[in-house]
């Protein structure tokens, strides 16, 4: 079974330590150009050059991140080892050292600088470039692919359920569900027109349940006549998102 090996190991390796994406590191024969995997992007060096960092003109170029080493185990030794030997390092160098870079949401292009050994330089893997207007340098430049929409109710997005409320104008208009923990003062509705409260949730298919909060008490959706009841007996709505 392959095994492998980063050193040292880097703290927010759990962000993108997947099955699929450490596959893709430990098939790369050698340093290459930048590597799109889903959101990440993955960037090589040799490990011939002694020290390489990188960092990223959205952060102004303040933050410089160092690559790390990838090891991949040695060839099973079958000889037994001599008393009084050394017992041989299991990992080598894989000739690859690398930096795992979580792209945001909103970022199309992203743009950096390698420091090499201590000089400051465009990625020699990279032969796209552009000069930033501001710095004047020349940026080498990775452009992501059109990117799904990710739907989550925590994010501001425009489309989603639309969530209505009937009652006396002027009121605080919550809505509470398996969404969000049943916290009633996450979301709010806003009133528009008058005793007509709305609010839309970006929500990823599923079946949820749910309840309005107004004037301190507990409301089903009366626009909704699907419900579900709790141990206690409490009803609530209940919505399939497909």
């Amino acid at each position: 079974m392959l095994i492998f090996s980063f050193m040292p190991v880097t703290a927010r390796a759990e962000n993108w330590e997947s099955y699929e994406l450490i596959e893709r590191l430990l098939s790369m024969p050698s340093a290459g150009k930048p590597l799109i995997y889903k959101d990440f992007i993955v960037f090589t060096a040799n490990t011939s050059l002694r020290k390489v960092g990188i960092a990223f003109a959205h952060e102004n170029f303040a933050n410089t991140y160092w690559f790390k080493q990838l090891l991949v185990p040695q060839d099973p030794l079958n000889a037994p080892i001599p008393p009084g030997k050394k017992v041989p390092d299991p990992y080598k160098d894989s000739g690859i050292q690398f930096h795992v870079f979580e792209v945001p949401e909103d970022l199309q292009e992203v743009g950096y600088r390698l420091v090499i050994n201590g000089l400051w330089t465009t990625d020699p893997n990279n032969s796209l470039t552009r000069r930033d207007i501001v710095s004047g340098l020349i940026l080498s430049v990775v452009r992501m692919p059109p990117r799904p929409v990710k739907l989550n109710p925590l994010k501001g997005l425009p489309e989603g359920l639309i969530f209505t409320f009937n009652g006396p104008p002027g009121e605080t208009v919550t809505v509470a569900g398996s969404f969000n923990g049943w916290d009633p003062f996450m979301y709010e509705l806003k009133e528009n027109p008058a005793g007509v409260y709305t609010l839309t949730l970006p929500l990823p298919p599923g079946t949820y349940q749910y309840v309005f909060f107004c004037q301190g008490k507990r409301f089903v959706d009366l626009n909704n006549p699907r419900r579900s009841y709790s141990r206690e007996g409490k009803a609530a709505s209940e919505i399939t998102v497909p």
